[in-house]
């Protein structure tokens, strides 16, 4: 299915509206028609025939009303046409935000974030205009010049049929220039996409930028982005100008012809006068949609364009099965010959990995940077689906499972958890969203931020800023650990929890931690020390697993773990 048929699809699904809107469209070209027709009877009675008010009253009154219902049916139309492209634009917006869940992180780690969110937000916004401006300016093209040729051609063949040879020119032109600007918009999309995914780069890394005294390197790149994308700016501008003027010449130049055929005809008594006047009355509202779709169109390519890149994200086809089988309250989690090799590499990045987690254990994976440790927990997460082997919960394949009722049972505290810029409240609910007050509170102790938070002049009511800007990184992360206490879920996978934390806090989350009964706690730990009393320690390498043990045992007779473990405590 192309483009058009996909926006159509949209289209047709608000039958409603869009039925309305072409009903009050087509009321909008009778009364047209219709006041012309009137006008040139008011006219010819008056100066030819000589008749009073008293016997153009009525013809009056009925122009009056003509022009209400014209005035009325075209506002309609234009509301009809905002409700549409509203509607649309929701559908669009809530399913793409749910797609992008749907699709994970394996799609969006290959995307830039201001790309995505310049799709999300500026291009859906972009469908606006050409839903409430274009389309119908489209079917009003279609309509009132049919409408017209329709009166027109039983009242002057010869006009009818310059009005038939004429029309053509103009959409002909349209698509000629619009051909053109269409790959200029396309150019300034992708620049507009490209720009706003290096500012958000920029702006998100600006505190780094500063720490490391090149703030400044960032201008030069600012301006050259910025210049090409005004450079192609102007250009889709002078396009859209050169448009516009050949469409009003073509309109200009075809209503003089008719004017000057109908008045050589009408110098040698070939035509009546209402007749005549008739005519040249509905030729400039011939013409008149046609312009207007011209000037429309510039709009109706910018919105064309985003679609493109909105149902490039919609059409992107999921890399885990939706899975059907509802997740059972598992007694044992076995990885079985597990691989997996990120799309364009050819190193796997995990390797024949077996090992099993019984539920109630804490499990710590370990290893150097590169060895699959968050590829494991991603397969984990069903981020991605395994390239062979089998993740078994109790027996039952996970890729069966249902994705979104799995990710249900699991609570996941990356290493730079997410905050939005909201209150400490707000992120906090982002785990349940009923949540009361006194669970918050209780959460938070656990997570022993509680009275950092008490001693805010807002309390859980302060806003922390985007990404917890006002919050240092151990602060952040306590958070994101409350969040996770909050969730109450059978399984947390925790991604180095501590590793901002200084070593008195470290101490009591640790604890905290360990009073977690009957949860399956996996961590990925880098400071190994935080990792002793763990049940199960999975030390990987290149991908593979080279050794499963506890603290104590590996030590002893595990070489490189314990390598790594004299290593940091000589960094210590």
């Amino acid at each position: 299915m192309n483009l058009d048929k996909k926006l159509l699809h949209y289209l047709l699904n608000k039958r409603r509206p869009f039925l309305v809107s072409i009903v009050l469209m087509l009321l909008t070209s009778a009364a047209i028609v219709w006041q012309a027709a009137l006008l040139s009877r008011i006219i010819n009675s008056v100066f030819l025939e000589k008749k009073d008010l008293a016997a153009i009253l009525p013809f009056l009154l009925l122009f009056l009303s003509l022009a209400i219902v014209r005035a009325v049916t075209l506002w309609g139309s234009k509301a009809a046409a905002n409700k549409i492209a509203e509607m649309v634009k929701n559908d669009l917006r809530i399913k793409l935000s749910t797609y992008l869940f749907r699709l994970g992180p394996a799609f969006t780690r290959t995307q830039q974030s201001g790309d995505l969110k310049n799709t999300l937000v500026a291009g859906v916004e972009s469908l606006d205009a050409y839903f409430s401006e274009y389309l119908p300016q489209l079917v009003m093209a279609l309509f009132i010049p049919l409408l017209i040729l329709i009166f027109v051609f039983p009242v002057d063949l010869l006009s009818g049929c310059v009005f038939l040879f004429t029309a053509p020119l103009i959409p002909f032109f349209m698509v000629l220039i619009g051909d053109i600007a269409q790959r200029r918009i396309k150019k300034q999309w992708t620049l507009l996409s490209r720009m706003s995914a290096h500012f958000l780069d920029v702006l998100q890394g600006l505190t780094t930028l500063k720490i490391l005294g090149r703030s400044t390197d960032q201008t030069s790149k600012i301006k050259s982005v910025a210049h090409e994308f005004r450079s192609t700016t102007m250009n889709v501008l002078r396009i859209a100008f050169l448009l516009a003027l050949v469409l009003e010449m073509l309109a200009s130049i075809s209503t003089a012809i008719i004017a000057v055929e109908i008045g050589l005809r009408l110098l040698y008594g070939r035509i009546v006068f209402e007749q005549a006047l008739f005519v040249l009355i509905v030729a400039p509202e011939f013409y008149q949609p046609l312009r207007q779709l011209g000037a429309r169109f510039h709009a109706g390519m910018q919105g064309f364009t985003a679609a493109k890149s909105i149902f490039n994200i919609l059409e992107t086809q999921p890399q885990v099965k939706a899975g059907f089988i509802k997740p059972p309250k598992f007694s044992q989690l076995h990885f079985q010959n597990v691989s997996y090799t990120y799309p364009g590499k050819q190193k796997q990045a995990l390797r024949d990995v077996n090992f099993t987690i019984a539920h109630g254990q804490h499990i710590a994976l370990v290893g150097r940077s590169g060895a699959g440790k968050t590829t494991l927990i991603s397969l984990l997460l069903r981020f991605f689906d395994p390239a062979s082997g089998s993740i078994l919960i109790d027996g039952s394949s996970l890729v069966d499972v249902d994705v979104d009722a799995w990710r249900q049972q699991i609570t996941w505290v990356p290493q730079h958890p997410f905050l939005f810029h909201q209150s400490i409240a707000d992120n906090l609910r982002l785990a349940r969203p009923q949540a009361t007050d006194a669970e918050l509170k209780s959460a938070a102790q656990r997570a022993h931020i509680h009275d950092l938070f008490a001693t805010l002049p807002n309390g859980y009511d302060t806003i922390i800023g985007e990404r917890g800007a006002r919050l240092s990184g151990g602060q952040a992360q306590r958070l994101a650990l409350a969040r996770a206490f909050l969730k109450e879920t059978s399984v947390i996978i925790l991604d180095e929890p501590t590793s901002y934390l200084d070593r008195e806090t470290e101490a009591l989350i640790q604890k905290t931690m360990t009073q977690l009964a009957a949860k399956t706690i996996i961590t990925i730990a880098h400071r190994l020390h935080t990792v002793q009393r763990a049940d199960k320690i999975i030390l990987l390498e290149q991908g593979e697993i080279v050794d499963v043990g506890q603290y104590q045992d590996l030590l002893a007779r595990c070489p490189l773990y314990a390598t790594l473990v004299h290593s940091q405590e000589i960094l210590a």
